[in-house]
């Protein structure tokens, strides 16, 4: 592979990944139907979450429901042929429901740390990490449990 080929495919393959966060940040889940391959794994799914790109949107939905607002900031990217190494920031204010927790008003902002596997320009998995504890920290409540 030529250096400018594998300028091109490591280029691809960051803007699908960016492309994801974006979809959040301009709240438009569509988004992710051009650079989510249709077996796309994200690991582990959220409770209640479909599978597949599909399964992403009403997730997309409901964060711009609790945080209308929202952004995601990409802090840092490690990147390899056919992987993206993501550490990303998401901030909002907190003005709808979220996993049962009413809205505080509050401004919150959490990390996020993923990797995902990339094949032919398209997310084909996803590893995630949130830090749903700090959010919550920082909302004063944790989710009703039950």
């Amino acid at each position: 592979m030529s250096t400018t080929d594998l300028s091109h495919q490591l280029r691809t393959e960051l803007i699908a990944v960016e492309t994801l966060y974006r979809a959040f940040s301009e709240q438009n889940p569509d988004l992710v139907d051009a650079v989510l391959a249709p077996e796309w794994d994200d690991i582990p799914l959220a409770p209640g979450q479909g599978p597949g790109p599909a399964g992403i949107k009403p997730i997309i939905r409901m964060v711009a429901a609790a945080f209308p607002d929202v952004h995601i900031t990409i802090h840092d990217t490690i990147q390899e042929p056919g992987k993206v190494g993501v550490r990303a920031e998401i901030s909002g204010t907190h003005l709808g429901e979220l996993f049962g927790i009413a809205p505080t008003g509050k401004k919150v902002n959490f990390r996020l740390h993923e990797f995902h596997t990339v094949a032919n320009g398209l997310v084909t998995t996803t590893w995630h990490m949130e830090d749903w504890f700090g959010l919550f920290l920082q909302l004063g409540q944790f989710p009703p449990q039950g």
